[in-house]
């Protein structure tokens, strides 16, 4: 086994080697991450971070590579969805409302809330990455081949997500002022946990592949469903350490506006494509695979911070 993302990246800087990457096997569930992360960014990165690594997106050893990490993600989402045996709706907007309810706040966010010191506060929000982390880039993909009312309301969330026309209140611009005033760190991917990983790896996977668009739907609804009940206990946390205005905003801003976009987000896109039965089953499982990832994550966050046997206030 070999450091399979130090190799790649040699390969894409280099222009040379691709032919082992086809017998390459990760060391770990980390390391297979962050080489699939690494080949979506050919996909979604900004091209000038990418340094010439664009060049080699389709090569015939970096797609297989793609092919094989997205297969072993795809079939471990599913196994692990098949194993909580949770029992749905057949309907998909209230699945996916069924959905939305499950650790709709999880207790780490009560922690950061009531308990959190700045520090722990400022960690933590450098791993969560805002609830919208290349969140315009998705829905702008997500948008591709629909009509009709889906068409309209994506829209009219990304038009949301670029402020409305506002540079000021772009959502990535009030992300860069939150990081500004509070110093976030951005964490190398080789810092993160598994967790993390997993959670950025499935929005590349579904924003890359059209075959899973009805998947790439699901996920981004259930995040505008949930986002608004966790930004707001940010909001508490961040007012309670004095941290100021411009750390606010960003938080100030997704706690009113998602609860909204989730509503449309149900009745104005997933309710009229679940007519097909491809996307109905489609975003019921992308909306069950952002649940699992999400559960994940907020676990392995809450072992992070809480301090054992600390009481989390509802």
């Amino acid at each position: 086994m070999v450091d399979l993302a130090a190799a790649l990246d040699r390969c894409l800087v280099d222009g040379d080697g691709f032919d082992a990457l086809t017998a390459g096997v990760p060391r770990d569930e980390a390391d297979a991450l962050r080489t699939l992360l690494a080949v979506h960014d050919l996909s979604v990165a900004p091209v000038d971070a990418l340094g010439g690594r664009e060049r080699w997106q389709h090569h015939p050893a970096v797609a297989e590579l793609r092919w094989r990490l997205e297969h072993e993600l795809v079939a471990s989402l599913d196994r692990r969805d098949r194993a909580t045996g949770r029992r749905l709706p057949a309907d998909a907007p209230a699945a996916m409302r069924a959905i939305a309810r499950i650790d709709q706040v999880p207790d780490v966010y009560r922690w950061l809330a009531t308990s959190a010191s700045r520090e722990e506060l400022v960690e933590f929000l450098a791993l969560e990455g805002g609830p919208d982390g290349g969140f315009d880039d998705q829905v702008a993909a997500c948008q591709v081949g629909l009509d009709g009312r889906p068409k309209v309301e994506l829209a009219r969330n990304y038009w949301d997500e670029m402020g409305q026309g506002s540079l000021d209140r772009v959502h990535t611009e009030l992300h860069r002022k939150l990081v500004r005033a509070l110093g976030l760190p951005a964490i190398p991917r080789g810092e993160q946990p598994v967790e993390a990983l997993e959670r950025a790896a499935l929005g590349t996977l579904l924003a890359t592949n059209r075959s899973l668009q009805p998947e790439l739907v699901g996920a981004l609804g259930l995040l505008e469903l949930q986002a608004g009940p966790r930004c707001r206990k940010v909001v508490e946390a961040l007012s309670r350490v004095g941290a100021g205005d411009d750390a606010l905003d960003f938080y100030v801003e997704h706690a009113a506006v998602d609860p909204h976009h989730g509503k449309a987000w149900v009745d104005e896109v997933v309710a009229p494509l679940s007519s097909s039965p491809r996307w109905a089953v489609g975003m019921v499982r992308g909306a069950r695979w952002r649940s699992l990832v999400n559960g994940a994550f907020f676990a392995a966050m809450a072992r992070r911070f809480v301090p054992a046997g600390a009481q989390v206030a509802s």
